[in-house]
């Protein structure tokens, strides 16, 4: 049977040097112990390493975050995804009372805050109060965070007692402070403005082959909630996809929802979110949806078009010796799904963007917006050099250190729709221009053979010489120049890009309504401000074989 125990967690700077070492139970290896054994392992690292030469035999478990590295040893049989979701709680902690982007030397200008909430969350190695709203009631902030939590409306520092009453008084004239009744919000919530905001971000993983046909294409989503908003409130949120229930249900795959989500409820009525929020923001759900036809046959998956508005080809060994290749990005300016006009207003739902917030529902594809478009191309690494580098929109250049060449494609500039091309020229290692390294013979290590070319030997001079063609000696020598050249090309491109206004599942939201009669505290007559967001981003998402 399988402990669900945290027996330690280290955290280290971007020098890998420890600036944290938390130990829960037992007597795991030290910081100092198992950090070279992990970085002994090569690269890519997995999240999960066997240790068998520390005694005891330890599972280290690792991420990444920000250049921080957190470790967590254990040495007895623990569900694997325990310990990783318990590091990824701890690094949403971190964040929401150090501050974001989490930095070593918040870490290090913070040990009470840290020391406390480690406590907090995890006693003698069982997992205990993971919900940053519970936290904020537990946990003593002092100082200028303290002051800072206390100016945006949260709770700084725990309340010095009373003088004249004493501690026992106060608790007795304020009863709220022995924790709140749901356990992932805090007790006594205060806003002056009530907001409510929904941002839904997709990330895109798309893998297509030499011709263009998509071999894999999934969104992976989440929907982000910002909560600001006086009492406790019981909130619907209703999603919808094309094609209706059945749609949606196909839309959504694999949910994994907060536990303020009813999932009674959802069940029942799938689309449908009720829930009570936590206080501030937080990941509402996350779902992954497969862009890919249900069903495929190979008639089908011929045909098949993902629609995206960014898509890349390659073209290689291009030249008379083979040293060019050729990225052509094209660019869309339709999205599918969008609407070609904006909808009517809808007085329960807004959208917001940068700067002021728009009163409708949906987005029109005249008002999307592609941004941040980047292509980059892995390099081989027996290429010395890339040179000549004609892009025909943009700038691109060649990073020798990382393989790598970034071509970064303006949006505003120029027309979004059409095409734009990037033609290389790459160097390769230094070689006799007329030896091909053969010296006359050719191994084959398929069956372990030499072939004999015809000019390997002499010819006897005995025999009359006959003049060869110039034009064909040199067809023939470009020829085997290709040949040559052929593994110096890219074997794969991928294109990183981000469009505001649009998701590539069609997912939308129907509404956001707050439940009068099941909330509590929120006071007569408001009516909190709502707005939501889409947004569809690839980070190096859409790769192409070569």
């Amino acid at each position: 049977m399988m402990s669900g125990a945290i027996e330690a967690l280290y955290i280290y700077n971007q020098y890998n040097e420890p600036i944290l070492e938390h130990v829960y139970r037992s007597r795991p290896a030290s910081s100092r112990v198992v950090l070279p054994l992990y970085l002994a392992h090569p690269t890519p690292r997995p999240s999960l390493i066997y240790l068998p030469n520390v005694n005891p035999p330890t599972v280290l478990f690792s991420i990444t975050h920000n250049s921080l590295l957190f470790l967590s040893p254990v040495s007895t049989e623990t569900e694997p995804l325990f310990v990783l979701e318990f590091l990824h709680r701890v690094i949403d902690v971190l964040e929401e009372f150090v501050g974001d982007p989490l930095l070593a030397n918040k870490i290090e200008g913070s040990y009470d805050v840290v020391a406390q909430l480690l406590g907090e969350m995890c006693d003698a190695g069982s997992v205990c109060n993971t919900e940053p709203n519970a936290l904020r009631d537990d946990v003593e902030v002092s100082g200028f965070l303290g002051k800072l939590l206390v100016g945006v409306g949260l709770p700084g520092s725990s309340p010095a007692p009373n003088p004249a009453g004493g501690l026992k008084q106060q608790l007795t004239l304020n009863p709220v402070n022995t924790g709140p009744a749901i356990t992932w919000r805090r007790a006594n919530v205060r806003h002056t403005s009530n907001e409510l905001y929904v941002d839904i971000v997709e990330t895109l993983s798309v893998t297509l082959a030499p011709s263009g046909r998509p071999l894999a294409a999934f969104a992976n989503g989440s929907i982000a909630f910002t909560s600001k908003i006086s009492g406790v409130p019981d909130l619907l949120l209703t999603l919808s996809a094309s094609g209706g229930k059945l749609g949606l249900e196909k839309a959504i795959e694999l949910p994994v929802f907060h536990p303020c989500v009813r999932l009674a409820r959802w069940k029942e009525r799938p689309g449908e979110l009720s829930f009570v929020p936590p206080d501030g923001k937080f990941m509402l759900a996350g779902y992954e949806v497969n862009l890919m036809p249900s069903n495929l046959d190979m008639k089908s998956w011929l045909s098949t078009n993902l629609q995206l508005p960014v898509s890349i080809e390659v073209s290689k060994s291009l030249g008379p010796t083979g040293l060019d290749f050729e990225v052509r990005l094209i660019l869309s300016s339709t999205f599918p799904g969008a609407s070609s006009s904006a909808p009517a207003s809808r007085p329960n739902v807004g959208t917001r963007g940068s700067g002021r917030s728009t009163p409708i529902f949906g987005s029109s594809a005249s008002g999307l917006t592609l941004q941040d478009v980047v292509v980059t191309v892995r390099i081989p690494a027996a290429v010395r050099n890339i040179t000549d580098l004609r892009a025909s929109r943009g700038e691109a250049y060649y990073t020798p250190a990382e393989s790598v060449v970034e071509w970064r494609v303006p949006t505003k500039d120029a027309a979004l729709s059409g095409s734009a091309t990037l033609r290389c020229t790459i160097v390769g290692p230094l070689v006799d221009e007329d030896d091909d390294g053969t010296n006359g013979f050719s191994f084959d290590p398929a069956n372990g053979s030499y072939d004999e070319k015809e000019d390997a030997y002499q010819s006897s001079s005995l025999e009359p010489t006959k003049p060869a063609s110039t034009k064909a000696q040199k067809e023939h020598r470009d020829q085997r120049k290709v040949q040559q050249n052929a593994p110096l090309m890219p074997s794969s491109a991928s294109v990183s890009f981000g469009v505001k206004g649009w998701l590539a599942s069609g997912i939308k939201v129907d509404g956001l309504v707050v439940d009068t009669r099941k909330s509590r505290g929120l006071g007569e007559g408001v009516k909190p401000y709502k707005g939501v967001k889409y947004l569809t981003v690839s980070k190096r998402g859409i790769e192409t074989r070569c």
